[in-house]
C-alpha cells in the first residue's frame, strides 16, 4: 500500500497544479455563454480547438512517453538532448509546411472569415510543443511545485488576457470611447482574443521554462533516436486515432448534419458547450495521468507491480464514479447558471452530458488499462486499438449525427470508448495479467448510473425546481459515499490523509 500512498501523494502534488490550470481554462471556456449571446458565434473557435489537438500529436509524435520509457535505462542528459533536439527541428519543419499550407487549411475549416485564427493557432501549437520535454522533465525529476508554478502561471495570464479583452476593456470603452484602451483593443478580433491569450499564456510558460531549455546540450545520438523512434512511432497512430475519437465529432458536424449554415453552427455551439461539462472528467483523468505515467513505469520492475495496478485502478474507477455523480445529480446547477446568468438556449442539451461522462470514465479506464503495451514494448496494439476505435467513430458520427444531431455525437462517442476499453483489457490479461477487481469495478459503474436514473426519475415528479433537485442529488451522493466507505474500509484506512478517518 506504500506505493499507493506515494501515487496518491504525486498525484496530489501534479494534479492539484493540472487541475488548477485545466480548471482555470475551463472555466475560461465556460464563459463564452457569458461574453457571446448565441451559440453560432463560437464555431468558428470550435473548430480551432479541434484541430490544435491533431496537430499537437504530430508535432510531439510521441516523445513524452517516450522520454520515460527510455529514462528507466538510459543516460537522462543524453536522452533530453536527443529528444528535445529532435522536437526543436521538427517543430520548425511543421511550422513552415502549416504556414505554407495556411491558405488550404482556411478552406478545409470554413474558417474563411477568421483566416487570422490559422495563424494564432499555428504559433500556438509550435510554442507549446517546445513545452513538452521541459515539463517531462520536471515529472521525471520529482520537481512538482516548479512544475506547478509553471503550469498555473501560463493559464493565469491566459484567463487574464481574455477577461481583460473581452470582457473588461469592452465595459470600459461602452462608457468611455476615447479611452487610451482603444489604442490596444481591436473590435474586429472579438473571439480571436481567445487565441491571443493562448498565445500569450504559452510564450510565458516558455519563458518560465528557460532554465530547463539552457540545459539542452547540443548534443545528438542517432543510434539513441533510431531507437526511440521505433518505439514512439505507433504512439503518433495511438494519438492521432485518440483525437479522432475525441474531436471529430465536433470538427465534421457542420459538414454532415443536414441543417442550414446558421442552424448547423448554432447546434455545433451548444454540443460543444455541454461536452465542456463533461470535461470535468478528463480534467481529472489528466491529472491522475500526470502521476501514473512516471509512477507505471518507475514500479514495474517491482515483484507486486501487477497487484500495485490493479489497487490504482480501483481508487481510480472509485473517484471517476464520484466525479460522474458530480455531474450527472447536479446537472440542474449547470441549467440554473446558463438560464440565469447567461442565456437560456445554451442550456439545451445538457441531458446528453452524463452520456458523455460515462464514455470519459471510459477512456480513463482505457488509459489506465493501456500500461500493459507500453511495459511490454507493444505500442503497435495500442495502435491498432486506437485505429479500430477511430474507425468505429467515423462510422457512427456519419450515420448518427444526421438523424440524432448532437445525441448521435454523443452515442458514438460513448460507443467508441467503450470499445477501447474492453479491447484493451482483453488483450492486457493476455499479455500482461493484471489482477483487476473487475465485478467490483461494473459493481461501482453500475450503481452510479442506477442512482443517475433513479434521481432523474424523481427529479421528474417534481419539475423545474431547482431545490429539490439539488437536494435529492445531495442524498444520493451522500448515499454512495457511505456505500463506498463501507465496502473499501480497509483500503481507505492505508491511504494518506483521508485514512485517518477509517482507523477508529
Amino acid at each position: 500500500m506504500s506505493s499507493i500512498k506515494k501515487l496518491a501523494g504525486q498525484t496530489l502534488w501534479y494534479g492539484v497544479p493540472t487541475i488548477a490550470s485545466r480548471f482555470l481554462g475551463y472555466l475560461m471556456n465556460m464563459a463564452l455563454p457569458f461574453f457571446v449571446a448565441i451559440p453560432e458565434k463560437t464555431a468558428d473557435l470550435v473548430q480551432v480547438y479541434t484541430i490544435i489537438p491533431f496537430l499537437n500529436v504530430l508535432y510531439a509524435y510521441g516523445l513524452e512517453t517516450a522520454y520515460f520509457r527510455f529514462s528507466q535505462t538510459h543516460d537522462k542528459q543524453k536522452l533530453y538532448n536527443t529528444l528535445s533536439l529532435s522536437l526543436f527541428f521538427s517543430s520548425i519543419l511543421f511550422t513552415i509546411l502549416l504556414l505554407l499550407c495556411k491558405d488550404s487549411l482556411v478552406g478545409a475549416t470554413d474558417l474563411n472569415q477568421h483566416p487570422d485564427y490559422i495563424l494564432w493557432m499555428i504559433a500556438i501549437i509550435a510554442v507549446d510543443n517546445l513545452n513538452t520535454l521541459p515539463f517531462a522533465k520536471l515529472r521525471q525529476e520529482n520537481r512538482p511545485k516548479r512544475y506547478a508554478f509553471a503550469r498555473v502561471a501560463g493559464i493565469v495570464l491566459n484567463v487574464s488576457v481574455v477577461i481583460l479583452f473581452l470582457g473588461v476593456i469592452p465595459k470600459i470603452l461602452e462608457s468611455n470611447p476615447t479611452s487610451f484602451l482603444s489604442n490596444i483593443y481591436n473590435k474586429d478580433i472579438g473571439l480571436g482574443y481567445y487565441l491571443l491569450g493562448n498565445l500569450c499564456g504559452s510564450l510565458f510558460t516558455l519563458a518560465v521554462l528557460s532554465k530547463e531549455i539552457r540545459q539542452i546540450k547540443i548534443r545528438f545520438d542517432f543510434t539513441l533516436w533510431k531507437e526511440v523512434m521505433r518505439y514512439s512511432a505507433p504512439l503518433i497512430i495511438v494519438g492521432l486515432g485518440g483525437m479522432v475519437n475525441d474531436v471529430l465529432s465536433r470538427l465534421i458536424y457542420r459538414h454532415v448534419v443536414d441543417l442550414p449554415q446558421q442552424q448547423a453552427d448554432y447546434e455545433l455551439g451548444i454540443f460543444a458547450n455541454i461536452f465542456r461539462i463533461a470535461l470535468l472528467i478528463t480534467i481529472m483523468i489528466q491529472a491522475f495521468r500526470m502521476a501514473a505515467e512516471p509512477f507505471f513505469f518507475n514500479k514495474s520492475k517491482d515483484e507486486n507491480a501487477q497487484r500495485t495496478y490493479a489497487r490504482v485502478m480501483k481508487f481510480f474507477v472509485i473517484a471517476c464514479c464520484f466525479m460522474f455523480l458530480f455531474i450527472g445529480l447536479f446537472l440542474d446547477a449547470f441549467r440554473w447558471i446558463f438560464i440565469t446568468f447567461a442565456n437560456k438556449r445554451w442550456a439545451e442539451g445538457l441531458e446528453v452530458v452524463p452520456l458523455l461522462a460515462l464514455g470519459n470514465i471510459f477512456l480513463g479506464i482505457y488509459y489506465n488499462l493501456s500500461v500493459w503495451y507500453k511495459l511490454t514494448n507493444k505500442n503497435m496494439y495500442g495502435a491498432y486499438i486506437t485505429i479500430c476505435g477511430a474507425a468505429i467513430t467515423i462510422v457512427l458520427n456519419i450515420v448518427l449525427i444526421p438523424i440524432w444531431h448532437y445525441t448521435g455525437a454523443a452515442v458514438a462517442t460513448f460507443c467508441c470508448y467503450l470499445f477501447m476499453m474492453v479491447s484493451s483489457y482483453l488483450l492486457g490479461q493476455k499479455y500482461y495479467p493484471i489482477p483487476y477487481a473487475v465485478k467490483k469495478l461494473i459493481s461501482y459503474i453500475t450503481l452510479v448510473v442506477l442512482i443517475y436514473f433513479a434521481h432523474f426519475g424523481l427529479v421528474k415528479l417534481v419539475p423545474n425546481n431547482y431545490l429539490y433537485s439539488l437536494g435529492t442529488g445531495f442524498v444520493l451522493f451522500a448515499f454512495f459515499t457511505w456505500f463506498v466507505s463501507k465496502i473499501e474500509a480497509k483500503e481507505l484506512a492505508k491511504m494518506p490523509v483521508i485514512g485517518k478517518y477509517f482507523n477508529r
